[in-house]
């Protein structure tokens, strides 16, 4: 299985949004949750890139944080970066469903 470039594109997109609101806001909380997601996200693509892909932590992870920042973005109405973090997180969330949906385990499957 090829390497997970989006992935870990997504991962170092929200670890580098973590760094960037503690640079402009002196923001703590935002540097560890992105820098904790992104190291997380960077995991799960490393998982998603092995073979057989194991895309459950990446799935996961995406959905939680399109929840988190969804919910942050309709409360402030600001696109940025909330809104964006947030449709970026369903995008990949969307993909790993779709994409690895035969890896994905069902509850109650049998084999």
């Amino acid at each position: 299985m090829p390497a997970d470039i989006l992935g870990f594109a997504y991962a170092a997109t929200v670890a580098a949004g973590g760094i960037l609101g503690y640079v402009k806001a002196s923001s703590v909380p935002s540097l560890a949750a992105g820098l904790t997601f992104g190291a997380i996200l960077g995991y799960g693509a490393l998982l998603t890139s092995q073979d057989p892909p194991r895309p459950l932590l990446q799935v996961g992870t995406s959905m939680v944080l399109a929840g988190m920042m969804g919910a942050r973005w309709a409360r402030s109405g600001k696109f940025m970066p909330p809104g964006i973090v947030c449709v970026l997180s369903c995008a990949i969330l969307a993909r790993g469903l779709l994409y690895h949906n035969r890896y994905l385990p069902l509850i109650g499957k049998t084999e």
